[in-house]
């Protein structure tokens, strides 16, 4: 019989370590978790951190029946639920295959209810254990980690830069055939034999890179480690909220150079021409498990400053149809037009045929399912992916071939993207 749950709220002057300490406090377990707003302004987030300790009920799945599992999850479990959606799922989807390397082996789908949640708004910590005052006190006790992050990381990429302009061109060619308007491209660095310290990994990519969907998940020997500033589909009550990412601009240190770079990114038609399709396949995903006539365009083509970067993010929104379950909406939404293509399963096929490596994780989604029925699930890029029992480490990034795509310059965003990890890696590029 599953121990009863309690909450306390405690309230501390000194939200950042505690936090760390937290954090730290966590990773001991086999399943910890964390997601980190970086106290980024968001109507639709219910907290400004999340974080996780232990699995009191799990379920890892990469069989055909994925979803299913969840759904029956879900019914037995009435609680919080966390976990990841692998990429890869698309072939439960529909008629698709995957079968490029996978040198990381995560499962395609863990979820879990935590044995301790904690829940961090402004300075008030909200504590769900069967003993919240002993969890409080080990957090408070534990001791900060100062080991360094990595150790002799050598980068190397998947493909070459010829053979990278090569394969967009090769996409291009698909564009002028019609078979497609827009594929998301995208390729993998990586390393090997590494000892990477997860925990200080993670809190280093967020001093780097600070953004609204910062995540930390251990599953065993499996770490997701990401700074992504993108969210895949949310729910708020009856409302879904979906918010794709296409349009990057870099930051300059000279204000008025930055503010000339963030209008020109607003204003700059190719970019526009992307967020768009990008909208519309959007708002056809949602149409599908939508109250007919409720899909529309809260925010068109708005602009958010990262640290490093400029991005061109849009808001989707719809009344969820009463009669699908979160998961069936998951199903009918995933994966997220931001990372495939428009036509998406066209897209996804030739996803597969050009890019060297099983996307897996990457471009996947992490998040959770609330007590209440809400759910918040994130868009796994800009993430530093570690299996610690191989000593292998993997990063993606990609960007939107269009028509008028150039090569040389979506090679050029490409290392845009990845800046944030390899200087978290310490590595040149």
């Amino acid at each position: 019989m599953a121990m009863a749950m309690l909450t306390e709220t405690f309230r501390t002057t000194n939200i950042q370590l505690f936090k760390s300490k937290a954090l730290q406090w966590a990773s001991s377990f086999k399943t910890a978790c964390c997601f980190d707003s970086n106290y980024f302004h968001d109507p639709y987030s219910s907290f400004d951190t999340l974080i996780a300790a232990g699995a009191s009920h799990e379920i890892s799945s990469s069989h055909l029946n994925s979803f299913e599992e969840l759904q029956k999850f879900l019914e037995t479990h009435s609680d919080w639920i966390l976990g990841f959606l692998s990429y890869d799922l698309k072939n439960q989807i529909e008629n698709l295959k995957s079968e490029n390397r996978d040198l990381l082996q995560f499962p395609e789908l863990y979820f879990a209810v935590p044995e301790h949640l904690i829940l961090i708004k402004d300075e008030t910590v909200t504590i769900r254990s069967s003993i919240p005052k002993d969890v409080y006190h080990s957090i408070e006790n534990a001791s900060l980690e100062t080991l360094r992050t990595v150790i002799n990381a050598e980068i190397k990429s998947r493909i070459t830069k010829e053979e990278y302009i090569q394969s967009v061109q090769a996409l291009q060619d698909h564009i002028h055939r019609g078979d497609i308007y827009e594929v998301n491209f995208c390729q993998e660095f990586y390393a090997e034999n590494i000892s990477l310290n997860p925990i200080e990994s993670f809190k280093e990519l967020n001093r780097i890179s600070p953004t609204p969907f910062a995540n930390f998940f251990k599953v065993d020997q499996h770490y997701i480690i990401s700074a992504t500033p993108e969210r895949f589909l949310s729910r708020k009550g009856k409302k879904l909220i979906s918010q794709p990412i296409k349009g990057t601009a870099k930051r300059s240190t000279n204000a008025t150079e930055d503010d000339f770079i963030k209008k020109r990114l607003r204003n700059d038609p190719k970019e526009q021409a992307e967020n768009v399709m990008i909208v519309d396949l959007v708002r056809n995903d949602l149409s599908r498990c939508a109250v007919d006539g409720t899909v529309s365009v809260e925010e068109l083509f708005g602009i958010y400053s990262f640290k490093q970067v400029h991005q061109m993010i849009s808001t989707i929104v719809c009344e969820a149809n009463p009669m699908l379950g979160n998961v069936e909406i998951l199903k009918k939404t995933f994966p997220m037009g931001s990372m495939t293509g428009a036509p998406k399963i066209k897209a996804m096929e030739l996803i597969e045929q050009y890019e060297m490596t099983k996307r897996g994780i990457f471009s996947g989604a992490v998040g959770y399912f609330a007590p209440n029925g809400d759910f918040d699930f994130n868009v796994v890029i800009r993430s530093l992916l570690y299996n610690a029992s191989t000593k292998y480490i993997s990063f993606q990034v990609g960007s939107a071939i269009t028509f008028e795509s150039d090569a040389e310059k979506e090679y050029e965003e490409c290392s845009l993207k990845a800046e944030a990890i390899r200087e978290l890696l310490n590595s040149p590029k």
